[in-house]
């Protein structure tokens, strides 16, 4: 099975990484943007990292044969700042026009802040401005009030739906989501967040139309592979392939086709080491 990876973060990840997932049927990703480990303090460093991702993390995604898209934005963990998240969305422009940007994202909620708010809504305006794909992140804690702000929000601006995932959702918030005519994501962690058998449960609860599975594989404990034991489990678990290739190609290739940006490869071929090295 082709699998598209709709939710990675590979600026943490190594090339060994990249190996694994393309033996294992990745073939396109589209990594957000997200917090570094450290809170930036300079709006510059914003910029330099979005040219990093949508420039050489394309690069050397196809070096092992993955199509690699990305999504810029102000994440919600580095919103708190107002001063320095309005210096940032007033210089993002350029960056969501990139031949390689298919969406804004990751934005949303952390702690459910009003400077998140703020950050929020001009981004999410910035994105239905455009009529661009918009990634939106749940908060780790408190997912019930977080999508309740989140679902809010989206129905002020007004955006369409077809527009948007609601990523991060659990068992909590699924039944929330799904009352939206949104995309709605869902996280498989080794540890935390959702297992592959979490998820099977909630396919089968809430079926599989606009659902859409990720592996998100940042800094913590996290998997690239993790939609590949998605497979695994849930075809063991009474889901049928057609079930399976809607979740983890025929939906995330539907919602990033809104961009017409979104012209993945799927025959790529692996670079020989040597020729990249030299």
């Amino acid at each position: 099975m082709v699998i598209i990876e709709p939710h990675i973060h590979m600026y943490s990840r190594t090339t060994d990484d990249y190996q694994r997932m393309y033996d294992a049927g990745i073939r396109a990703c589209v990594e957000p943007s997200f917090w570094l480990g450290a809170s930036r303090r300079y709006a510059g460093t914003f910029f330099d990292y979005f040219n990093l991702i949508l420039d050489f993390e394309t690069v050397r995604a196809r070096r092992f044969g993955i199509d690699h898209f990305a999504a810029v934005s102000l994440n919600p963990k580095e919103s708190e700042d107002h001063v320095l998240a309005k210096e940032v969305i007033d210089g993002i422009d350029e960056y969501l026009e990139h031949p390689r940007c298919v969406a804004l994202g990751e934005i949303g909620f952390n702690n459910n802040s009003r400077e998140e708010e703020y950050a929020f809504e001009r981004q999410l305006h910035l994105a239905n401005e455009r009529k661009m794909p918009v990634i939106i992140h749940l908060p780790h804690f408190d997912k019930v009030k977080g999508i309740e702000l989140t679902t809010g929000i989206i129905k002020n601006e007004g955006i369409p739906e077809h527009l948007v995932v609601i990523d991060h959702n659990t068992e909590d918030s699924m039944p929330l989501a799904r009352k939206t005519g949104c995309y709605t994501g869902m996280t498989v962690y080794p540890i935390s967040k959702l297992t592959p058998q979490r998820v099977s449960s909630l396919v089968k609860e809430f079926g599989s139309e606009r659902m859409i599975i990720n592996g998100s594989a940042d800094w913590g404990i996290s998997d690239p592979l993790s939609l590949v034991k998605v497979v695994d489990f849930m075809s063991r678990d009474g889901h049928s392939q057609n079930t399976l290739k809607s979740l983890l190609f025929d939906n995330p290739s539907s919602f990033y086709s809104a961009s017409p940006k979104w012209k993945p490869e799927f025959d790529l071929v692996p670079v020989d080491p040597r020729e990249f090295q030299r």
